[in-house]
C-alpha cells in the first residue's frame, strides 16, 4: 500500500518546488556581462543555495512543532505572545540606530548582523509580519466569544496592529498595508463585525493617503502608474522596463538564461521584479507554473484551515495563507503594471534570505 501524503507534506513539497525554482531563476537573473559565468562550484556555494537549504531545514524542523500544544489556548507560550510582539517591534526600531541599521537605496529597512565585511543583514519587518499573524490568532483564540465586542474585543488588536503598520509604513508602505489587510481578514474570521471594520477603515485610508501625499516619490509612482509611457526614461523607467521584459518573451519565452533585460536594464531583477524575468525567459508556461504552484499552496492551505478544529490553529493557518496569497498577488500585479510600483517580494521566489526562512517556518 503506497504511503499516504498528508496535507502538511504536500504543502512542504510545493514550497520546496518554489524554492528550487527560485534558486535557478535568481541565479539566471543575477548573471552579469562582467561576470565569469556560472560554475558548479560557484552555484552550489552561492548565497541563494544556502538560503534555500536553510529555509528547507527550518521548515522541516518547524513541521514537528505541535501548534496546539505549544501555542494553543492552554499552550506553553500562549501568555507570552506580548513579549514576542514587543521584541519584534523593538527590532523594527533598531533599523534607525546608527551602526545597526543598514540603509539601502535611501530606505531604512535592514539590520546589519556581524562585521560590515560579512555583508549580512535581515529585514525585521519580515519578522514582525509573521509575529503579528501569531498575535492576532492568539487574540482571536483568547477572545473566541468576545471579538465581536468593540471596546474589549476588536479595538485592542487594531490599536497594536495599526501602530506597528503605521511605523513600518513610514519606510515600507506596501508591507504595512499587507500586514493591515491580513489582520482585518483574520479579525473578521474571528468574529469581528463587518460594519465595525468598515467604520475603522476611514482613518486607515486617511493615513495611507497622508503617507503617499507627504512623500514626493510615492506621488510620482501614482502618476507614473496612470501614465507609464509619459516619461519612459525617467519616473516611468522601472515599470516600462518590466512590461518590456515580459513582452519580449513573446509568449514562448527566450529560453533559460537568455534574457537581455537583466543586463542592467531591469532594476531589482533578482528580487521584486523576478517574475518579469521568469516571463521573459520561460514565457507563458513559466508564468503558469508559478501561478499553479501558488494555487496549489492555497488549495492545500484551504483544506488545512477547514480541517483544523481548534480556534488558534485555524486562525493561524488563515493568516499564513492570507499573507502569502496577498503578497504574491500584489507582487505580480505590480510587475505586470496593474498596480503602482512598490517594493514587495514574491514569496519563496524573490531573492531574500529573511523572507524565504520566515515564510518556510510559517
Amino acid at each position: 500500500m503506497p504511503p499516504v501524503i498528508t496535507a502538511g507534506k504536500m504543502l512542504q513539497w510545493l514550497v520546496v518546488t518554489l524554492l528550487g525554482f527560485a534558486v535557478v531563476m535568481v541565479t539566471s537573473a543575477g548573471v552579469s556581462i562582467a561576470g565569469d559565468g556560472i560554475t558548479i562550484e560557484g552555484f552550489l556555494g552561492s548565497r541563494v543555495v544556502l538560503y534555500a537549504l536553510g529555509a528547507m531545514l527550518v521548515m522541516s524542523l518547524a513541521s514537528h512543532v505541535d501548534v496546539k500544544r505549544i501555542a494553543g489556548q492552554k499552550g506553553l507560550f500562549f501568555n507570552k505572545v506580548y513579549w514576542v510582539v514587543g521584541i519584534s517591534v523593538g527590532l523594527c526600531l533598531l533599523v534607525y540606530v546608527p551602526g545597526i541599521g543598514k540603509p539601502v537605496n535611501g530606505s531604512y529597512r535592514w539590520i546589519r548582523v556581524g562585521p560590515e565585511s560579512w555583508n549580512f543583514s535581515f529585514q525585521p519587518s519580515e519578522l514582525a509580519k509573521w509575529v503579528l499573524v501569531i498575535g492576532v490568532a492568539w487574540w482571536g483564540a483568547k477572545r473566541a466569544e468576545g471579538v465581536s465586542g468593540f471596546w474589549k474585543g476588536l479595538l485592542p488588536p487594531l490599536v497594536v496592529v495599526g501602530g506597528v503598520c503605521g511605523f513600518i509604513a513610514i519606510e515600507d508602505l506596501g508591507t504595512g498595508i499587507l500586514i493591515g489587510c491580513v489582520a482585518v481578514v483574520m479579525l473578521v474570521a474571528a468574529g469581528a463585525k463587518l460594519w465595525q471594520m468598515g467604520l475603522l477603515m476611514a482613518p486607515a485610508v486617511a493615513g495611507i493617503v497622508y503617507l503617499v501625499w507627504v512623500e514626493e516619490y510615492r506621488m510620482r509612482r501614482i502618476m507614473t502608474f496612470l501614465e507609464p509611457w509619459k516619461d519612459p526614461q525617467g519616473d516611468g523607467y522601472h515599470l516600462t522596463q518590466s512590461l518590456a521584459t515580459i513582452a519580449s518573451g513573446e509568449g514562448a519565452g527566450r529560453g533559460l538564461g537568455n534574457s537581455v533585460h537583466k543586463f542592467g536594464y531591469l532594476p531589482e531583477d533578482t528580487t521584486d521584479f523576478l517574475f518579469a524575468v521568469i516571463c521573459n525567459e520561460l514565457g507563458i508556461a513559466g508564468a503558469c507554473v508559478v501561478i499553479g504552484l501558488f494555487g496549489g499552496i492555497f488549495f492545500v492551505g484551504y483544506g488545512i484551515i477547514r480541517d483544523t478544529k481548534h480556534c488558534f490553529g485555524r486562525l493561524l493557518a488563515l493568516g499564513v495563507m492570507a499573507t502569502i496569497g496577498l503578497q504574491a498577488l500584489i507582487n505580480m500585479a505590480v510587475v505586470t503594471g496593474l498596480m503602482p510600483t512598490k517594493g514587495i517580494a514574491l514569496p519563496f521566489l524573490s531573492n531574500g534570505g529573511t523572507g524565504w526562512i520566515m515564510g518556510a517556518v510559517a
